[in-house]
């Protein structure tokens, strides 16, 4: 099991707005803001598992997926990115070819990464 991850933006202030944005809806905040060499923020609901780092990212484009508690979860994840100017990669809805219950939504956040949201239940 993955206890947390990290990662370099870019543009840390374009990160920070975009997912202040698009995590609300999925329950998850920003718990921490500090600078430790580098500006540091954690998101996460009780506890941070999800940081962004203050540095030129140094891996390919990410693929980050967030468990959505709804449907109704996803579509809010979604409308709050694209309010950001994050860009579509993919609308909400049913991805049966993954799984038959799978509802997810994607978008590309300010360094060009993967974030979906997703919920595996019906509603």
């Amino acid at each position: 099991m993955i206890d947390h991850i990290t990662f370099g933006v870019a543009d840390f202030a374009a990160a920070l707005r975009f997912y202040d944005a698009a995590l609300a809806p999925l329950g998850l905040r920003r718990l921490l803001r500090f600078v430790d060499r580098v500006e540091v923020a954690a998101y996460g609901g009780t506890r941070p598992f999800f940081w962004i780092v203050d540095e030129a990212p140094v891996c390919g484009k990410l693929h980050i997926a967030f468990a959505a508690p709804s449907r109704a979860a996803v579509d809010a994840f979604h409308a709050a990115a694209l309010a950001v100017r994050a860009a579509d990669n993919g609308a909400p809805g049913l991805r049966p070819h993954y799984d038959p219950g799978y509802y997810a939504a994607f978008v590309r956040d300010p360094d060009g990464h993967n974030i979906e949201a997703v919920c595996r239940r019906p509603d």
